[in-house]
């Protein structure tokens, strides 16, 4: 056996050897809703157990290439086929290697009992409609190898049922279209389970105490609750008649805890005993009113993701400190309404995209160019990805977070984005017609839409975002709204009338003139390590250093800062110099001086083990400054230590820098530790700070930015963030000089602006699509502080009667 298929690591192109049921609880899992755990033995497996059967009868020596073309009118000759066939599987000997693989990895379940459930998938054209997995049972079994082996091969037989067989024979399948995989998952005891049943009107739950498989069998008739869909209001009720229930023999699992010899067998090999409800209990509904009200609620978030119509099955387990409420059988995705998106991630860059698809599997292996106007598939983006972002229109990315990498691309270059989506590498294909939302985190299918239809497609959806456009004109009427960047319309550059700078965050040139008309007071952040991948030709500039062409990319290296200083100039312009971990850059080609770990020896630690690449960025500023731009200043990056600022500061004035009396030497404020030193960083000589809120939440709250499951972790609002920013404004003012930020957070949450402008802040740098709310959050938050103040001094009588409004 090569492998087994874990449940929350199936991917699309695995469901013919894993089977329907287990596919589609694989994906209800992987979008974070609580399914069992398990394991899936492959079709494979099945197939290359039948290939190795010795067996004498013609019909089963066949197997599984033989199509069984039996005359299913003779019942005679149907049940003595079916009767073969099964003997000879039940009585073969699965291999032992087999066996031991299932075994250990049962055992990692800690559980006496084991469920093998068929899941089966059908390769054919023919339009198959009636449910094919419904032929077949679960088995349970003790959790031991023996009986493991026997549930395996009963599992398989059920394929050649008589009842099998003439459903097989109906529909017109061979036997060599039937992909039969087993899932295999630990049973734990149940305090209920049953049936939710969602349509258009409202829910219908059928609930019975203990396991399933009393309704599955038809011995009880459970009780039904009918739910209105919209309310949660459980509008009727009936107690069904449950005389008995299933549960997990009791020296099952005392057999497994305590490795004593195992129980004696029940007659088909289970490890479930039924017993009788006592009649009190009897009375009782299953459902109490709190797992009532779980059912409903994991309902109406189903509906969400499946549609306004499905039907899933349920069990309460019954643990040992609390109970938890699993899914045990989720719906088909053609049972989602048409147009409902099938991926759903974390919206990071906003607006709606239609377009084709083109999916890379390995990120890792950099194409040399991209379709222009692709949405780009990937796992995740590194920086070095970012000249070929150039031609896409939009991102689909795996991994990451609201301040990855992706994200924080995709918003300056003004790609719609959706990161954190998971398993889109597998769910999407090449040419695939997609529509992202990226305000939303959903993506859709765009179905019917061949080479005659794109046009109107396009169409359809530029008349979308219209509707979109207008409806947001109200929010910021100031700037017309645009999904993305190109399309940002021009306005007469002015003076910002808000008391609070707003700059902005910029890395490429090739934007510089969509963005310079706009009411920005100058670039709060210039990405150098964004900035210079477009000139570095793939190679680390140590490369460039000890090739001997130092003079090329000082040249290169001062062209690219120049043009920021005279679009913005007299505007300023914080170049923050390079700030490289070696997982950024996977493609440059001297990955040997970039060291292999979280964080790496990035920041301005990396200059005093290497300085010649920084005192390059340091002449290149000089040469921007000798060209006549006095508005460049420098922004060092994850300061540690008062002696790493010291070293810089040493370099910058042998560079001559300072001796332009406008020049400002300033420090990130993200590393912890500037929370305690910021008084002798002034002392040492920094002009001002500028917080950035990405790598100081990530080291806060010991979360990595990167990883979008760590999304709802991941929160600037913290209360142990938002502590740390109002500290070090406070400690900037009280030190006179100036506190920006230049994070992602108050584009991401403009609401904390309040803040922001309540504590002081002296400036706020936003990406180029977060400019329009920023500036309207800014000038409301200072308008009501204003208005605050004014009505506490006139609370307070400061103001004369009259003199108001003269």
């Amino acid at each position: 056996m090569d492998k087994l298929y874990w449940l929350d690591q199936i991917k699309l192109q695995d469901r013919t050897e894993v089977g329907d049921k287990a596919f589609y609880l694989s994906r209800i899992m992987q979008r974070g809703y609580p399914v069992v755990r398990g394991f899936v033995v492959p079709a494979e497996i099945l197939r290359q157990f039948l290939e190795n059967l010795n067996s004498s009868e013609s019909l089963v020596a066949d197997l599984p290439y033989s199509s069984l073309h039996l005359d299913v009118a003779n019942w005679r000759q149907l049940q003595q086929v079916a009767g073969r066939l099964r003997q000879e599987i039940i009585t073969a000997k699965v291999p032992q290697q087999w066996v031991n693989t299932i075994f250990k990895a049962a055992r990692e379940w800690q559980t006496g009992c084991l469920i093998f459930r068929p899941t089966v998938a059908v390769s054919t054209t023919t339009q198959v409609k009636a449910n094919v997995s419904g032929l077949l049972e679960s088995v349970f079994c003790h959790c031991n190898q023996e009986d493991i082996a026997l549930a395996l091969k009963r599992t398989w037989s059920q394929l050649f049922r008589a009842r099998s067989l003439l459903y097989w024979q109906r529909t017109g399948i061979n036997l060599q279209q039937i992909n039969l995989a087993v899932l295999v998952q630990p049973v734990e005891n149940a305090i209920a389970s049953g049936v939710f049943k969602a349509n258009s009107s409202r829910y219908e739950i059928k609930a019975t105490w203990g396991l399933g498989i009393a309704i599955a069998h038809g011995e009880v008739i459970p009780d039904v609750y009918y739910i209105q869909n919209e309310t949660g209001v459980v509008q009727e009720q009936h107690l069904g008649n449950k005389m008995l229930a299933y549960r997990v023999d009791n020296e099952t699992q005392l057999a497994f805890t305590q490795h004593v010899s195992k129980p004696v067998l029940t007659p088909d090999h289970t490890c479930l005993v039924a017993y009788l409800l006592e009649e009190s209990q009897q009375k009782q509904y299953a459902l109490q009113e709190e797992y009532l009200q779980q059912v409903i609620a994991l309902g109406n978030q189903l509906v969400s993701e499946l549609g306004k119509e499905f039907t899933i099955k349920w069990t309460i387990a019954q643990g040992t400190l609390n109970n938890k409420l699993y899914i045990t059988q989720a719906p088909a995705p053609q049972s989602v309404i048409p147009n409902k998106h099938f991926i759903k991630g974390l919206g990071a860059a906003g607006g709606r995209i239609v377009a084709t698809a083109h999916v890379i599997i390995n990120s890792q292996q950099k194409p040399e160019q991209l379709p222009k106007g692709v949405i780009l598939i990937i796992s995740t983006i590194t920086p070095d990805w970012l000249p070929l972002l150039q031609q896409v229109a939009g991102i689909i990315t795996e991994q990451g977070g609201l301040t990855s990498h992706a994200a924080i691309l995709a918003r300056e270059l003004g790609l719609v984005a959706v990161v954190s989506a998971t398993s889109a590498t597998s769910l999407i294909k090449t040419g695939e017609r997609l529509l992202v939302d990226g305000d939303r985190g959903e993506v859709y299918r765009i179905r019917g839409e061949g080479n005659g239809e794109r046009g109107r497609g396009r169409d359809r959806e530029k008349e979308r975002g219209k509707a979109a456009e207008k409806g947001r004109e109200g929010e910021n009427s100031l700037f017309p709204y645009s999904p993305a960047l190109p399309s940002l319309h021009p306005i007469t550059p002015y003076p910002s009338m808000n008391a609070t700078q707003l700059l902005v965050n910029l890395s490429q040139s090739n934007l510089i003139e969509q963005v310079q008309n706009l009411p920005v007071d100058g670039v709060g952040l210039l990405r150098s390590e964004l900035m210079v991948l477009t000139i570095l030709e793939g190679q680390h500039p140590n490369s460039w250093l000890l090739s001997g062409r130092q003079t090329e990319l000082l040249e290169r290296w001062s062209e690219q800062i120049m043009q920021f200083a005279h679009a913005f100039a007299p505007r300023p312009v914080f170049y923050r110099s390079l700030d490289w971990r070696s997982q950024d850059l996977p493609s440059l080609s001297d990955i040997k001086y970039l060291p292999q770990s979280m964080l790496g020896e990035r920041g301005t630690f990396s200059y005093l083990r290497n300085p010649a690449v920084f005192e390059l960025e340091l002449k290149a500023l000089a040469t921007v400054q000798q060209a006549g731009y006095s508005n460049i200043h420098l922004l060092l990056p994850f300061v540690r230590t008062v002696e790493e600022f010291v070293f810089c500061r040493r370099k910058v004035e042998q560079a001559g820098l300072n001796e332009v009396s406008q020049f400002q030497l300033w420090m990130m404020a993200e590393v912890p530790s500037v929370l305690f030193l910021l008084p002798e960083y002034v002392k040492a000589g920094v002009a001002g700070i500028s917080i950035g809120t990405n790598d100081l939440t990530q080291l806060l709250l010991g979360v990595d930015r990167e990883h979008g499951q760590l999304a709802k972790v991941f929160d600037e609002r913290q209360p142990a963030v938002m502590g740390a920013i109002a500290q070090l404004i406070q400690m900037a003012q009280s030190a006179g000089i100036p506190c920006s930020i230049c994070g992602q957070a108050p584009a991401i949450y403009p609401e904390i602006i309040d803040k922001l402008v309540q504590w002081g802040i002296t400036s706020i740098s936003v990406e180029p699509e977060a400019v329009a709310r920023t500036y309207q959050a800014i000038a409301r938050a200072e308008q009501r502080l204003i208005l605050e103040v004014a009505r506490r001094e006139l609370g307070e009588g400061k103001w004369k009667s009259g003199t108001v409004g003269e």
